[in-house]
């Protein structure tokens, strides 16, 4: 049975627990640079005992950005910076983790605190791109259609990006294929409207995911994980993106190298009705491990320690990743320990130890 504490080793990386911070979207970044701001942000969560800390999802190109203050690694000069993250992260015991990124369709939109919707041109906005001229909503930019060359552009920008983590030092990466970005939108029925190879049939819809998968692994080092978040669900009842369609990919992208599917759900479709709950998303993870074959990551509401335990001592995840818990507690791993009288490699700061 496993333990929330017992050690996760995929390729040649072992976390110290199956505790994992989720990527988050911080809109701190200027021309995509990360700041203080993320040393801080993520290395507290690494001081605070987390087994794998992810940054952000981060932009491999510019027009990739979900808005202009994301963060990027489309040029050489944004590795610094983000090797600082890695190294203090790593200095703390945890893993760090990159997801690479292209927001696709959902570009260009205003940060959370600045409003809603999309950045107006004149502001500093930039027309999207998808692998169909449909808008996420209406109102919304409408994006430029990827031609074929246009997409072998873009899988070429994953590649370059990754190359720029293993430089900065990050020894897990994760492709976002979910929540109505890019990927996701050549996945789903819903955003892809081709007829070429990209679109129509599953096998055509999954090209884009697949060959990007197969060339960031191709330049991954083999020893470190490549893992995938998926939108394992788009939450309607026809012509969306299914669970069997995650776990037909998931298996796929096995076969690519991809070690781990972090399940999440929906995003590629406004306005849809989501059973919001606790754990609300761990049977994605379950169907999934049980289906393809392969480890996963459960998010989702996951917020108590008996709670995240109970998922992996169940066998319905091999790891948790958590989010808005981890915002609230940088510490929760820590807290989570002492909760459950964990015995496990907790990794409590020497400067941190007398008031645990």
């Amino acid at each position: 049975m496993t333990d929330l504490f017992d050690p996760f080793t995929l390729r040649g990386v072992t976390l110290r627990n199956r505790i994992g911070m989720s990527p988050m979207c911080q809109y701190s970044c200027h021309d995509g640079f990360a700041t203080d701001w993320h040393l801080v942000h993520l290395g507290s969560r690494a001081a605070g005992g987390a087994g794998l800390v992810c940054v952000e999802a981060t932009a491999v190109e510019a027009r990739g950005r979900i808005s202009p203050e994301d963060l990027g690694l489309w040029k050489d000069e944004h590795i610094e910076p983000l090797a600082r993250v890695a190294r203090y992260v790593t200095q703390q015991g945890a893993v760090a983790a990159i997801q690479l990124a292209h927001a696709g369709r959902k570009a260009s939109r205003l940060r959370p605190w600045d409003g809603s919707g999309p950045v107006a041109l004149e502001r500093g906005g930039w027309q999207p791109v998808a692998p169909s001229a449909v808008p996420f909503e209406p109102g919304w930019h409408v994006p430029h259609a990827l031609s074929e060359p246009e997409i072998a552009q873009v899988t070429q920008r994953f590649v370059d990006a990754a190359k720029r983590a293993v430089t900065a030092g990050f020894r897990w990466l994760e492709l976002h294929f979910a929540h109505g970005y890019l990927a996701h939108e050549f996945l789903s029925p819903a955003s892809n409207t081709r007829t070429d190879r990209y679109g129509g049939s599953f096998d055509a819809r999954a090209r884009f995911a697949l060959e990007t998968a197969r060339a960031v692994r191709g330049v991954w080092p083999d020893d470190r994980p490549l893992a995938a978040r998926l939108s394992c669900v788009d939450w309607v009842d026809a012509g969306g993106f299914t669970l069997e369609d995650a776990v037909s990919l998931s298996r796929r992208l096995k076969d690519e190298g991809v070690d781990l599917i972090d399940c999440s759900s929906g995003g590629n479709l406004p306005h849809v009705k989501i059973p919001v709950g606790p754990g609300y998303q761990v049977p994605f993870a379950e169907a999934i491990r049980r289906s393809a074959g392969i480890a996963t990551a459960a998010v989702g509401l996951i917020t108590e320690p008996e709670q995240a335990r109970a998922i992996l001592a169940s066998g319905e995840a091999d790891m948790v990743m958590l989010a808005r818990a981890m915002l609230r507690d940088p510490y929760w791993a820590l807290h989570a320990a002492q909760a459950l009288c964990a015995k496990g490699p907790t990794a409590i700061p020497v400067q941190y130890e007398r008031a645990f």
